[in-house]
């Protein structure tokens, strides 16, 4: 009997290059005889390859506060325009790394799993490769820096080519825990570089005298300390990953979810969480040197950054409770709620800087660090319900079948998740550029944390007016209560 089955569950290979011919994980024995353990071990090297893509893009947040020390005058403390200059910098490889996601997303289809986490992990080494050298050249000028800040973005395009891949490999009930670990995988790579990257500049200083040598040499090693785990996971995937022939792109439901209006309302709501996350993320070591200078006194915390790394940390470990809780009361619902405690700890910052009180302001901080990636879950919890609602709607209008319908919906879904994710991340530029013009033209950030407070509160109303009031769900079995 097992050999009559075993055609029928094992796992084809082609002759040439580690591609899946037949990939069924909707199929039990199929997922039992050799399925389940392949999705993992992809699942494990992809989440590696797409951490260190979220370590490198962020990385300009935690070399900029001592690039100036480092002896570059356009960051220097004596230069008015340093505060402006490090929000330029640090918001360049988030744009860039917004605009990547959406090819990211389809090069899978078109390269394979397997060759293109290969290859977009090896990218992470120019951006590596090229800061080094030029933080030794002190004359270099602020232009080149933002190029290299530019190109760092292509580890921001890494977050949806990996999720895109992982997608195809897991079974629907199981896509949202591989899809949840890849995510939270990559975030946590914004905590890591911003603990152990100041550190490790801090530890270089020492070594060598405490001028602007000494700080190039603590900068060039918190870079190449990078190189080793970047060439690890290209040789791992090209090693033990695997690409799925049967992983193609589905155009149509891509042209349908552009043209559906909730795939641009939700985009404008993950601008105000993932945005928010990111953005304040790139930004955290620049406002905590900027607002609280002494703060660099204090010995093991010179280069600022050992702070900094607790705000994305706690955004990444809370972004899998938040869809764990909306699938208890709904993500419209604690989207609601996380923007209004959005807009209030935005408020409790506003009043730490005038009070000049910094426990406050880490405190506030972290409270809105956690309500972002609440609502990162929250927000991408609520897009399959949606187009399956709408779905259901429109069956029971026109006579359609249902199971077809649903089918057309998860599809998508799948493809409105990369266009509201390189939306949602194009708003880490828009943070931190109100951060930068507030400063520019009044000299203080509190007109951009108004703003935001404002932002926050317009979307909890855009929220409830779209998912929550009563009169949007017409037919009762069809509303978007559980959205």
């Amino acid at each position: 009997m097992a050999t009559v089955e075993a055609p029928e569950t094992s796992i084809d290979f082609q002759k040439r290059g580690r591609w899946l011919d037949r990939w069924e994980p909707d199929n039990n024995e199929f997922w039992e005889n050799g399925g389940k353990q392949t999705a993992r071990k992809n699942l494990m090297f992809s989440v590696f390859a797409e951490n260190l893509g979220f370590s490198i893009w962020v990385i300009w947040g935690s070399v900029v506060v001592s690039m100036g020390a480092a002896g570059f005058a356009f960051l220097g403390k004596n230069n008015p325009d340093a505060v402006s200059n490090a929000l330029l910098l640090t918001s360049t490889p988030t744009l860039v790394g917004a605009a990547l996601r959406v090819p990211y997303t389809f090069a899978i289809p078109r390269f394979g799993g397997r060759a293109f986490t290969a290859f977009s992990a090896a990218l992470l080494l120019l951006p590596v490769l090229g800061l080094t050298w030029f933080i030794n050249q002190p004359a270099t000028p602020m232009w080149v820096f933002m190029l290299l800040a530019a190109l760092a973005g292509v580890g921001g395009g890494n977050f949806s080519s990996s999720m895109a891949n992982i997608n195809f490999f897991f079974p629907e009930g199981k896509k949202g825990a591989a899809l949840g670990i890849n995510a939270a995988g990559g975030n946590l790579g914004v905590a890591q570089t911003q603990l152990f990257v100041p550190l490790v500049i801090t530890l270089g200083t020492h070594l060598m005298a405490k001028d602007a040598a000494g700080y190039r040499f603590g900068i060039t090693l918190a870079l190449l300390m990078w190189i080793p785990f970047i060439l690890v996971a290209v040789f791992g995937a090209l090693r033990y990953m695997d690409s799925i022939s049967g992983a193609k792109s589905d155009g149509k439901s891509y042209k349908l979810a552009l043209t559906n209006r909730h795939t641009w309302i939700m985009s404008v709501l993950y601008i105000g969480t993932f945005g928010s996350f990111i953005g304040f993320s790139f930004a955290f070591p620049t406002l905590l040197k900027a607002n609280f200078p002494d703060l660099a006194k204090i010995g093991w915390m010179s280069t600022i950054g050992n702070l900094a790394f607790l705000g994305a940390l706690v955004g990444s470990m809370s972004r899998p409770f938040g869809g764990w809780i909306s699938d208890k009361v709904g993500g419209a619902k604690m989207t609601l709620y996380v923007f209004g405690g959005m807009s209030l700890a935005t408020l409790l910052i506003m009043a730490a800087l005038a009070a000049k009180s910094f426990p406050l302001y880490l405190t506030a901080f972290l409270l809105l660090f956690v309500l972002t990636g609440i609502g990162n879950g929250s927000t991408y919890r609520m897009i399959p319900s949606i187009f399956s609602a709408e779905a259901k709607r429109r069956a029971s209008e026109y006579g359609q079948d249902p199971s077809e319908a649903l089918i057309s919906a998860k599809r998508q879904a799948g493809a409105a998740i990369g266009v509201i994710g390189a939306i949602g991340a194009s708003g880490g530029w828009l943070v931190q550029q109100a951060l930068r013009l507030s400063n520019v033209h009044y000299h203080s950030m509190n007109p951009a944390f108004t703003a935001y407070a404002v932002v926050f509160l317009g979307m909890a109303a855009a929220t409830w007016f779209f998912y929550l009031r009563t009169s949007f769900a017409r037919v009762p079995s069809l509303a978007y209560a559980n959205v």
